[in-house]
């Protein structure tokens, strides 16, 4: 969905900048470590082990800048990120042959990348990239111990030399093992990470939501009272003065007009107090699944969506929640009609109950219907905001306001085009006593 796909490329490229900076600081520490070994043996600079690991560096730094360049003009970001880990663990990998192989103290940057694809890919990537850094540091072991690498550490008096086959393959499982664990962990605090700080944006949103529409809720309550005293009064008199036998077919039509606007303005000022201020209801315990399947098999033979709405649903039962029945009702069929309105056509529409933990549950109501444009996206829990040709634009608004009455949130996400989800987050209750 929009928001959330713009949240996830803004996120991976702050990241991807972090790494270019963190990989330049690598190639700089390295620099230095090389030339004060290289001072220290008083090598020359035409030392094969010492120009490799000069040229190595000089790469990192020259890709560091190339991927700087690159994350300025490529929209893509996660196909620059997937190069730059592959590329990493390739640097590892020479990092390690020009350390010593099998005993280079290197071995644990492949672990270091492995957290770095976890941080800007899901498990899937990191789990990915943890079989490259097995597979590249088995052959280069299996390799070495067959006699078709030489690290250049045993050159540069790094490493020892020998080791048993048996020891050579231990010492490949063992980092696979700690590539995969890795993998796994990171992955997970990861998505934990990215799960909490999308829960926190979109909190943050939320609750801006409620002061903007706290203070039009005032404003809205005084004036729809002040509307609505002279209003019933107007339709009062009007009444009376069609009712006058002494008025000819024209008037009389014209005073129907007037009552039917007049009812038709009443109507949306009545809306107007119950987003103002919604009536504080009866709330009583509510098991969700229950009450969500009945409303969905009503709403499969209203108007809005008999013979053209797929309605398909996934309800967890034995989930209960404290809510007014009526108000669970208005913000649901809300909800629902908001989604048949937005499908042209033949469509779906899915509502789906998904637990979050032991204190909280989510019900997701998906679209596959046009989608909001992304300069809307702030506006539509707005009061009169509407993109259709008909509608007061409250509907969203009073759904927003009663949810909050009762300290439940909302949020959506949508991609133009592609369809929309409203997830409502509702606080769980312990199931009643007999």
């Amino acid at each position: 969905m929009v928001s959330e796909f713009a949240s996830q490329e803004e996120n991976l490229s702050r990241r991807l900048k972090w790494l270019t900076l963190f990989r330049a600081l690598f190639a700089t520490l390295l620099l230095g470590s090389t030339v004060f070994l290289h001072l220290r043996r008083m090598d020359t600079l035409v030392s094969l082990p010492l120009l490799i690991l000069y040229g190595l560096i000089l790469a990192i730094f020259s890709l560091s800048l190339t991927y700087a360049l690159a994350l300025r003009r490529l929209a893509k970001k996660a196909i620059l990120g997937l190069v730059q880990i592959v590329m990493d663990t390739i640097i590892v990998s020479a990092i390690i042959l020009v350390t010593g192989g099998f005993y280079s103290i290197f071995s644990f940057l492949y672990l270091v990348v492995i957290i770095c694809a976890s941080m800007l890919f899901k498990r899937r990537g990191s789990l990915v990239i943890a079989a490259c850094c097995s597979i590249e540091y088995g052959l280069l072991i299996l390799f070495e111990y067959q006699g078709m690498l030489k690290p250049v550490g045993v050159e540069m008096g790094l490493s020892a030399t020998g080791y048993s086959g048996l020891l050579a393959l231990y010492k490949i499982a063992m980092t696979t093992f700690a590539c995969f664990a890795v993998a796994l962990l990171s992955s997970i605090l990861s998505e934990r990470e990215r799960k909490t700080k999308e829960e926190l944006t979109a909190m943050e949103a939320h609750l801006e939501r409620v002061k903007r529409m706290a203070v039009v809720g005032e404003m809205a309550a005084g004036l729809a009272h002040e509307i609505k005293n002279p209003l019933a009064s107007l339709i009062g008199a009007v009444g009376l003065i069609r009712n006058d036998k002494g008025l000819d077919a024209t008037r009389v039509r014209l005073m129907q007009i007037v009552l039917r606007e007049a009812d038709r303005l009443s109507t949306l000022v009545n809306h107007f107090l119950l987003f103002a201020k919604p009536p504080a209801g009866k709330p009583q315990a509510l098991e969700l699944a229950q009450n969500l399947s009945e409303l969905i098999d009503l709403f499969e033979k209203d108007r809005a969506a008999l013979g053209r709405i797929t309605l398909e649903k996934r309800l967890v039962p034995g989930m209960w929640v404290e809510m007014d029945p009526d108000h669970l009702r208005q913000v649901i069929w809300n909800l629902l009609l908001n989604a048949a309105e937005a499908i042209q056509g033949k469509g779906r529409i899915q509502i789906e109950m998904l637990p979050q933990g032991r204190r909280f549950l989510e019900v997701a109501i998906e679209d596959d219907g046009c989608g909001i444009d992304k300069a809307e996206m702030n506006q539509i829990f707005d009061p009169f905001f509407t993109t259709k040709p008909t509608g007061s634009g409250l509907g969203l608004a009073i759904v927003h306001r009663i949810l909050e009455s009762y300290g439940f949130w909302i949020r959506v996400d949508s991609l133009k085009g592609k369809g929309t989800t409203f997830r409502i987050r509702m606080k769980r209750m312990d199931p009643p006593g007999p």
